[in-house]
């Protein structure tokens, strides 16, 4: 696993569940010490939040972390967890490329760059493949499943075969930026900051529409909190991007926020505030 972030540290936890040995790795020990602690809290929290009893100790002996991608060049697959900038993204799998063995496939997390994009940086494209996770990773049983232009069977199959390992069902998605969920979820998200930032309702009147009048679990931007209000901004810019459709023009506010460090529940603060 590369990256010890939010999404990082679900699918990590998620794997030491179903009993696969793991090795996490990000850029400093001090991201990784907290990564530690946070899948000793979720773990802890698991029945609460409707999931199965987990023994933190046992899924935490399964995950071993480390410094840098050197510590990677044993693995057998792959899955890349870190933030939707191109720039890093692209710095990673170029090393990545470097790193691995021939026959390691590499799965990048990601909501909304291209996979042929993505595996166009390494000399063997025909590995990479993505699959985006949801957040919360442990209470989503279903990823999105998207090979790029080269993605060989093997690597599918391969792929497919450890998502079942896992529990998870997939939906197989063609190689478009945003891919379904995306492409959607961060339009409504980007629209609902609008409607703060123009001032026609609050944060919390905006989701309260959502909840009381389409029953949903979660408002737009509690969900923009749960994800990260950055990542959000990094997904819209993305989309932006790859359509050149001003329907994607990222929200100022977005861009405010990011910029202030309220990046919602990892932060401690984004449109609500969390103690």
């Amino acid at each position: 696993m590369v990256g010890a972030g939010v999404m990082g540290i679900g699918v990590a936890q998620d794997f030491a569940a179903a009993g696969h040995e793991v090795v996490l790795v990000d850029k400093d020990e001090r991201i990784l010490d907290e990564a530690r602690a946070a899948i000793t809290r979720n773990c802890r929290l698991s029945r609460l939040m409707g999931g199965p009893a987990l023994d933190a100790d046992e899924i935490l002996a399964r995950i071993t972390t480390a410094v840098g991608l050197a510590a990677l060049d044993k693995t057998e697959i792959l899955v890349e967890n870190v933030t939707e900038d191109w720039d890093i993204k692209a710095a990673v799998h170029a090393e990545l490329d470097e790193v691995c063995g021939p026959d390691t496939v590499i799965i990048a997390n990601t909501s909304a760059v291209p996979i042929t994009r993505i595996a166009s940086v390494g000399k063997n494209p025909g590995r990479v493949i993505g699959v985006h996770f949801m957040n919360p990773v442990p209470q989503k049983p279903v990823v999105e499943l998207i090979p790029g232009f080269h993605t060989t069977p093997e690597t599918i199959l391969r792929t497919r075969e450890l998502l079942t390992s896992i529990g998870k069902r997939w939906v197989d998605v063609k190689d478009a930026s945003g891919f379904v969920s995306n492409r959607v979820l961060m339009l409504t998200v980007n629209e609902a900051a609008y409607l703060v930032h123009e001032g026609v309702a609050t944060a919390e009147s905006v989701d309260e529409v959502f909840r009381g009048c389409f029953g949903h679990p979660m408002g737009p931007l509690q969900t923009a909190d749960l994800i990260g209000v950055d990542t959000i901004l990094y997904s819209v810019e993305v989309l932006y991007e790859h359509y050149a459709d001003s329907k994607y023009r990222p929200c100022p506010l977005l861009k405010q926020m990011t910029d202030a460090g309220l990046h919602g529940r990892k932060t401690g603060r984004g449109f609500y505030t969390y103690s």
